[in-house]
């Protein structure tokens, strides 16, 4: 994060609070939680050299459209999003390329991490797939919560295991 600025707002979500962080390029962090002091802390440790800056209450325009096309994201997971969501996340090649096929899994739908592995053209990475997941910054908007473990249960979620069920089942309903 260093020489970064960072602006960001949290709002209320289904999920939570909800901290949409954004650069000049786009949408830096998008991450779930129960408090705005948590959330806070974590961007910071997150971006420890950035300088980051709280906008609430519409006083970033750019800022708001980015928090709406988010928020709508999250409120119709797989619709079609008004405008373009500009992605600004810090990551390997590798890790684009997981978080890339992670957006092309369906909502309502999930990929095991050996499916994703094998997606990216890596069958044996099965823990770099994982690890990739778990260094997503951007909950929901790159939805990682649509991996699952190979017998079918939930694995991990960054943000929590009873979020990432909650996802999952409002997406199968949306989607049914």
């Amino acid at each position: 994060g260093a020489g970064m600025a960072i602006r960001y707002t949290i709002v209320a979500s289904p999920y939570g609070r909800l901290l949409v962080a954004v650069t000049d390029r786009g949408v830096a962090a998008v991450t779930l939680g129960d408090s705005d002091t948590a959330l806070e802390r974590g961007l910071k440790a997150q971006f420890p050299s950035a300088s980051l800056s709280r906008v609430d209450d519409g006083a970033d325009e750019w800022l708001g459209g980015l928090v709406r096309r988010v928020s709508s994201r999250i409120a119709r997971p797989g619709a079609p999003l008004d405008g373009a969501l500009p992605l600004d996340l810090q990551g390997t090649a590798f890790q684009w390329r997981v978080w890339q096929a992670l957006l092309q899994i369906p909502a309502g739908e999930t990929r095991t991490y050996t499916q994703l592995a094998k997606a990216v053209g890596k069958p044996k990475a099965i823990r770099a797939v994982a690890s990739a997941c778990a260094a997503n910054r951007a909950a929901i908007v790159v939805p990682c919560h649509r991996v699952v473990r190979t017998d079918g249960s939930l694995g991990g979620y960054r943000w929590g295991l009873p979020r990432k069920e909650k996802l999952l089942e409002t997406e199968r309903s949306l989607a049914g």
